[in-house]
């Protein structure tokens, strides 16, 4: 059995580059090996969109130890804004995607910019305007496509937007492309609804599920053994936890939505990945969840595992009392696993707002106190 390995590296730190707020964390690991790390570089003062919101990558060699410097992958001008990044790998290609928001901080300036698209928003509206848009990269992230505007074919003309995830896709093992979702289909947040983004011929055509109910967003999917697919999302529905639907047949149709009341949330996002499948030979299905474990504010940074495809959550790790927020995981080559997390700073301390996004990286070992080891 290893030795317990738990280790942190800063990745994005408020300040650099002139950048006031680094915000919203996305974690993949390539088939090469390479850890990426994309946020929104919120340029000139904190805050969400209309912004200046630009999108910026690190990379890592060395699982985490080092980064690579800051890359900017789009910068738009004014209080437009590139943001909430989704990533995932195709394993069978190896290309990589991130899925992501466009934003126009008002319909005035998207008629000014781009005529051809305000023809198609909805009679009146005048606050700011979402596409859906994405980028790929075939060499490992060292460079990227140009954008690819997936909004007319997975945006519903009766929604005011299609949004992106945040944080992680995944590929199911028959190859099918799924990157999180919601849509908002009234200016008042609580009424959207989470759905996938799936794609069959490796991102050529993208298509969006049905959704499993209101009052949800920013979820994220694992693949289950037998196949399904379960959604993990924030939700208003009334507890403050986590909610939980699955499907059987790729979004056509959901179960009911439950409540995990053992995940608590104080209406944040949240990162739920595969670590482990019986598939693969492994003794054990582990599934990893982690959010900030506290029911009415941003703090508790904590590291959940499940042994049972998500039905319970027995183990419980801390990685951050304090102030935290938004995070990313990702199992790393060596089958550690990496978490990048927003750390927001004490209130009565220097940076009292979103501080930065640290790295931490740590094995089973350290996770369940040595009660468990990889195969």
């Amino acid at each position: 059995m290893a030795q317990p390995l738990f280790e942190e590296t800063d990745v994005f730190v408020a300040g650099e580059h002139g950048v006031a707020e680094y915000r919203i964390p996305a974690l993949v690991t390539t088939n090469a090996g390479t850890l990426l790390a994309v946020c929104d570089a919120r340029v000139d003062r904190p805050g969400d969109a209309p912004n200046n919101i630009d999108m910026v990558l690190k990379r890592s060699d060395d699982l985490g130890r080092t980064w690579s410097e800051r890359e900017v992958l789009i910068d738009l001008p004014g209080e437009m804004a590139a943001g909430d990044p989704c990533m995932l790998v195709d394993r069978q290609t190896g290309a990589v995607w991130i899925i992501y928001d466009h934003v126009y901080p008002s319909m005035a300036v998207l008629r000014e910019m781009d005529p051809e698209r305000a023809r198609g928003a909805q009679a009146g509206y005048q606050g700011r305007v979402l596409f859906l848009h994405a980028i790929r990269s075939d060499d490992d992230g060292r460079t990227w496509s140009e954008p690819i505007d997936l909004t007319p074919a997975v945006k519903d003309p009766a929604w005011i937007a299609a949004m992106a995830g945040p944080g992680m896709g995944i590929q199911t093992r028959a190859g099918r492309l799924i990157a999180p979702g919601y849509r908002r289909t009234a200016k008042d947040f609580r009424d959207d609804g989470s759905h996938l983004y799936w794609s069959d011929d490796h991102g050529e055509t993208w298509r969006v599920s049905a959704s499993p109910g209101p009052n949800t967003n920013e979820g994220q999917v694992v693949e289950l053994e037998d196949g399904s697919l379960m959604l993990n999302m924030r939700s208003t529905r009334g507890p403050r936890c986590r909610a939980v639907a699955t499907t059987a047949d790729g979004g056509q149709t959901w179960s009911a939505m439950r409540d995990d009341e053992t995940l608590v949330e104080p209406r944040n996002q949240a990162s739920f990945i595969r670590w482990t499948d019986r598939r693969d030979g492994h003794a054990r299905s582990r599934l990893l969840f982690a959010n900030t474990a506290h029911p009415e504010s941003r703090e508790n940074m904590t590291v959940r595992l499940s042994y049972d495809e998500g039905q319970s959550w027995p183990v419980a790790k801390v990685v951050n009392p304090g102030p935290t927020a938004y995070c990313c995981l990702s199992v790393l080559p060596d089958m550690t696993v990496g978490l990048l997390y927003e750390y927001r700073g004490l209130p009565d301390g220097p940076a009292p707002g979103y501080e930065k996004i640290t790295f931490a990286r740590f094995n089973l070992e350290w996770l369940t106190d040595g009660q468990d080891a990889l195969d």
